[in-house]
């Protein structure tokens, strides 16, 4: 008993350590990216708005956090997270406004943002549900301390990549009129999205069909790339970012560091590596799955490769 109680707080005291320097490093990224890209935001109460919303981010994570870990539940994780964008969003159109009315550049990147959230997280919401779980959770989940970690990164997540966004909609100044970067932002999105969709779509129709059990998809988009759908999504906020080029000065260009986030967020950390990782261990011994791999892109596809 004295030896199982010990080891608990053995683990507890790792877990602590662990959470407390996550929550630190998110703490101090975010402070940076308040620092560099605020100074021509508008200001409320002493504050720049997107010092607001980088709490706003973090805050409706803990907020959930708090009944997720008692209930040991990732259920609505990606719902919250979905949630955050849009009040976000809401948030940041509104303080923009206290300077002077949103303009179309700021309700278009707006609309944008919320058309790709309520897609994606009622996606993930359902397959969820689906499903019962999500794999990437079973390991954190049974620590409350450990499981503050996945969301407290989802509220620099949401902050990172809608940064543009969030500069965009809460800068004092007059917005400059539409030109030919916003077209091609604009045009990037909807292929982005359209990709993105897409993916989604065809494997969870692939994953319907009994048939598939235990099988890779490798056909439709997913014969031209291993993860399309992360393709589209990188895709997608790429052209986001170029509504920021005729509007953005000095330090706001840091603001691009949102699809720099999103891609390796998505390539070297927890997308593309962990779900490789996956495929390995359920089929890395099959030679037709090995054949797909060496054949088939991680991410750009490659479309003379035939189907």
């Amino acid at each position: 008993m004295i030896l199982e109680l010990t080891i608990a707080m053995d683990s507890t005291r790792q877990d602590l350590r662990l959470t407390t320097i996550v929550v630190i490093i998110v703490f101090f990224i975010a402070a940076l990216m308040v620092c560099a890209v605020g100074n021509n935001s508008v200001v409320l109460k002493e504050y720049s708005a997107i010092f607001y919303c980088a709490v706003i981010c973090i805050g409706i994570q803990w907020i959930a956090w708090i009944p997720a870990s008692i209930g040991k539940t990732e259920r609505f994780y990606d719902l919250v997270g979905g949630l955050t964008y849009l009040i976000v969003v809401s948030f940041s159109l509104w303080a923009g406004s206290q300077s002077e009315p949103p303009s179309m550049r700021e309700l278009t990147v707006s609309l944008l943002v919320v058309i790709w959230s309520l897609r994606l997280s009622i996606f993930l919401y359902r397959r969820i549900h689906r499903t019962g779980k999500d794999g990437r959770f079973d390991q954190l989940k049974t620590s409350p301390i450990r499981f503050l970690v996945p969301w407290t990164i989802q509220g620099l997540w949401v902050f990172l990549t809608m940064i543009v966004v969030i500069v965009i909609n809460s800068q004092s100044d007059s917005a400059p009129p539409f030109g030919i970067w916003d077209g091609l932002g604009l045009s990037l999105w909807v292929l982005g999205f359209g990709i993105e969709t897409i993916a989604d779509r065809q494997k969870s129709v692939f994953n319907s069909d009994s048939k598939n059990q235990g099988k890779w998809i490798d056909s439709g988009l997913w014969s031209y790339s291993r993860h399309p759908n992360y393709f589209g999504e990188i895709l997608l906020w790429t052209g986001i970012g170029f509504f920021g080029i005729s509007c953005f000065t000095g330090l706001e260009r840091v603001a691009w560091i949102s699809p720099l986030f999103v891609y390796v967020l998505l390539t070297k950390v927890s997308g593309i590596p962990l779900l490789d990782r996956r495929a390995l261990e359920k089929w890395g011994k099959n030679q037709e799955y090995q054949k797909y791999r060496d054949e088939t892109p991680a991410l750009l596809p490659r479309f003379g490769k035939k189907s």
